[in-house]
């Protein structure tokens, strides 16, 4: 009778150790479901959107910056050409040579050799000078339109958009240089700056 209490008193024993166990088991697969449901809830927002979907400032900033970038290099693309264009105006450019040596051989056939030397040097000359200049303004009014609308786009195309400081400087730089060509154009186109010397 002693031994089938103890062998009772064992499988009794065992009985308990593995309902013990199934229960600690239970316990932690009820804790770890919890742990994950607070997981889930913390990435949750107050509107029921994961916060994952909530957008980033830096996101934001960045398409701001990616905005931003075609318009500053038209910009910059822009203030380049007009200063080249005003250096042009200024130092010459082949349309203007050729332009000149067209009117120079225009002259040369539609004068005659018996015609007074005044009226072959402005045939000649004077009119091939007189092309250079004109072509010499036109750079030089390109130059110039072309870095006002640069220094302007801002003001139509994205107000409160803080323009590049070397693109101002290189879009004043044109218009200074258009400026300038225009004058001296319009000063050579007139005889009132290097006039053709007088054959009397």
């Amino acid at each position: 009778m002693a031994t089938k209490t103890a062998a009772e008193n064992a499988v009794t024993g065992e009985a308990q150790t593995g309902d013990a166990k199934d229960e600690a088991v239970r316990d932690g697969a009820v804790k770890d479901g919890a742990e994950q449901h607070r997981e889930v809830a913390a990435q949750v927002t107050g509107d029921g959107e994961p916060a994952d979907a909530v957008p980033d400032d830096d996101g934001a900033a960045l398409a701001e910056t990616e905005q931003e970038g075609p318009s500053g290099i038209g910009q910059g693309a822009g203030a380049v050409v007009s200063a080249a264009l005003g250096l042009v105006s200024l130092t010459g450019g082949w349309i203007g040579t050729v332009a000149s040596a067209r009117e120079t051989l225009v002259g040369q056939l539609r004068t005659s050799s018996s015609a007074s030397v005044a009226k072959q040097v402005k045939a000649v000359y004077g009119d091939a000078w007189h092309a250079t200049a004109l072509w010499a303004g036109l750079f030089a009014l390109a130059a110039l339109v072309t870095g006002v609308v640069v220094l302007a786009r801002p003001a139509f195309g994205a107000p409160g958009r803080p323009q590049a400081a070397w693109i101002k400087s290189v879009a004043w730089a044109g218009v200074s240089l258009g400026v300038i060509g225009l004058i001296l154009a319009v000063l050579k186109y007139s005889d009132a700056l290097l006039a053709l010397p007088s054959t009397g």
